[in-house]
């Protein structure tokens, strides 16, 4: 008898049920397509449940994840099964989104400058990496477990569950992405003829959103009905992926090789060698489980394949290792920031795997035999760290505005370099607190210095004004080099306050930021301004040029912008420093209309074929 004819425990035919289930998900996707349209139209219009953050992103959360979750778990998880665990992920998804908002109230939002939460308030996007991950590796579990009927299963039911639910994703996104591609063609079809509603329709979110959502839970049951299929699909991205692994050996190991010679400064040189260590990292542990699989075929997998999992498994304590020297060097020299929090959870459970597969090794008896039980304990310590991260338990915000705090009350930070804006804009409504703090109550040799640079921080509302650490009168008198160097530049340019410019983006980066040298030039007067000055920065990095003109009210105004490669020119400094330069009339008049001149800009590079400064 055919196994799709064959009967499930409660006698019901599984053609029927399949059927039933068919219809059960279909509707809740497109309930789930309402909901995520009715919040995003919400969010649009600030409307309920909008206008209320920390209801509206659990809600988000909620109808994002729950409604696929229940969709997957149909006709695997019996009734009583289901309403738990759609209930404990209900929970989890609403309090992690609860928490991601709370932590925000107090910080300066990445929107309108001066509100005090995100607007529209999303979750941030770690949580719904995270989050998603988290939800991915607990369904896995929690279907393995009912299909065993025990509480931890065999790990080649973990194998198969994971990876199934894995493939289903991938292939409904792809079956999302293949259907709107059709849509699209159809309606570029009809607007050949002049019919120009069908693409005006598909620009609707009221339209867009639950038709995506509709269309991804037509593919999910699609693949769920077909397991042939996706087993078949499986196996052979598996054995795809595990020819790559004697690749990344080699390479790897040659990586490796050459570090006693190279030195460890090159890497440090990087400053990202944690997150580039713990990428290699993850990628061997991927690449060793396509050849291990579910532990199964030890006997069928070829030997360069079986030598080569073997030295990767060893290969994962050196890059662990280092990494994790990377982060103490870091942290021991600017402290714990969320990064760097974030990234030793990653070395915690890259650490679990490194040494469990290192143990799997070392052991003669049964070819990696003991990964399996390592991929088990590891994943429930993923989720362990997963949910501590994105709750008070371990909250990077918290634990880094801590440490930084210490820093400074301890003497490790100085008061003069310590960073007030990290706990502005990373440190959440725990760094504003801290802020408030010092504001207050700072104490010490340099508490009037503190006092002054915490308010500082606190009245900053935008990213941009982070970036912006402004310097004194006399770090702006030490990053402008006047031209010629026996003239002086005028006290007034140097007193103006460039804090009040209205578009202080616009202005050379000397202005903004300390230890960063601009060279000033002197254009000659004429009868419209006083005197005119040219700024061009010296390095790549501020070679910004601009052209300031002094008004009649005294203050100097930025007059126009110079094309920006212009600094990076050194024949054109070059022949400023030495005075050999002209003004000449425009080779282009203006265009008038309505009263307003149109200035035309020329599209010749005025760098062109001119040597380059190299930092």
């Amino acid at each position: 008898m055919p196994e799709s004819s064959l009967p499930f425990e409660d006698g019901t035919p599984r053609s029927l049920e399949t059927s039933r289930i068919a219809w059960i998900r279909l509707a809740i996707g497109l309930l789930q397509g309402c909901a995520l349209y009715f919040l995003y139209h919400a969010a649009k219009d600030r409307a309920w449940p909008a206008s209320d953050p920390l209801l509206f992103a659990p809600l988000l959360l909620v109808f994002f994840f729950v409604p696929v979750l229940m969709m997957s778990a149909l006709g695997r998880l019996p009734g009583r099964r289901l309403w738990q665990w759609m209930l404990v992920a209900t929970v989890l998804a609403a309090g992690l989104g609860f928490h991601d908002i709370w932590r925000s109230v107090g910080a300066p939002a990445s929107g309108d400058p001066g509100a005090n939460l995100p607007s529209p308030p999303y979750p941030s996007p770690l949580l719904w990496l995270f989050g998603a991950v988290g939800f991915y590796i607990a369904h896995s579990l929690v279907l393995a477990s009912a299909t065993e009927r025990r509480t931890i299963a065999s790990y080649p039911t973990y194998f198969d569950c994971a990876w199934k639910l894995l493939i289903q994703i991938q292939f409904s996104a792809l079956f999302v992405g293949a259907f709107w591609a059709v849509l699209t063609l159809g309606a570029a079809m009809f607007k050949l003829i002049q019919l120009n509603f069908f693409i005006d329709v598909l620009k609707e979110p009221w339209f867009a959103i639950p038709v995506t959502v509709f269309a991804f839970a037509c593919a999910l049951h699609l693949t769920d009905v077909r397991p042939a299929i996706v087993h078949g699909i499986r196996n052979l991205l598996l054995v795809l992926l595990s020819w790559i692994l004697p690749v990344a050996v080699l390479i790897i190991g040659g990586f490796l090789l050459s570090l006693p010679f190279t030195g460890l400064a090159p890497l440090w040189a990087t400053r990202h060698a944690s997150a580039l260590l713990l990428s290699a990292s993850a990628m061997l542990v991927i690449l060793i489980n396509t050849a291990f699989q579910n532990g199964a075929i030890a006997d069928q997998v070829a030997r360069v394949l079986r030598l080569s999992a073997r030295l990767a498994c060893g290969l994962l304590l050196p890059l662990v290792a280092i990494a994790a020297y990377a982060l103490g060097l870091r942290v021991g020299d600017y402290g714990w920031t969320t990064d760097r929090i974030i990234a030793a959870c990653c070395l915690a459970v890259a650490a679990c795997y490194a040494f469990g597969y290192a143990w799997a090794a070392s052991r003669r008896s049964l070819w990696l035999a003991p990964i399996a039980s390592v991929n088990i304990a590891t994943a429930f310590i993923m989720l362990a760290l997963l949910l501590a991260l994105f709750s008070p338990v371990l909250d990077p915000a918290r634990l880094s505005v801590a440490d930084q705090m210490a820093r400074l009350e301890n003497g490790q930070q100085r008061s003069d370099s310590f960073d007030f804006d990290y706990l502005r804009f990373e440190g959440k409504r725990y760094g504003s607190a801290a802020l408030e703090e010092l504001k207050q109550n700072a104490q010490g040799r340099d508490a009037a210095l503190v006092q002054i640079k915490a308010a500082q921080s606190l009245e900053k509302t935008t990213a941009r004004e982070r970036s912006d650490v402004r310097p004194t009168l006399a770090d702006l008198r030490a990053n402008l080099k006047f031209w010629p160097q026996d003239k002086q530049l005028p006290d007034s340019f140097l007193t103006q306050d460039w804090r009040k410019e209205p578009n202080p983006w616009r202005l050379p980066t000397c202005f903004r930021n300390r230890s960063t040298v601009c060279d000033v030039y002197a254009i000659e007067s004429d009868a419209e301004s006083k005197s005119r000055l040219l700024v061009v920065g010296q390095d790549r990095d501020s070679s910004r040029a601009a052209l300031f003109a002094q008004g009649p009210d005294a203050r100097w105004h930025l007059l126009a912008m110079l094309p920006h490669d212009f600094a990076n020119c050194v024949l054109f400094r070059e022949k400023l420093r030495a005075g050999e330069f002209t003004l000449v009339p425009p080779t282009l008049k203006d265009l008038e209309i309505a009263g307003r001149r149109i200035r035309f800009a020329p599209v010749d590079d005025p760098g062109a074929n001119c040597p380059r400064v190299k930092n």
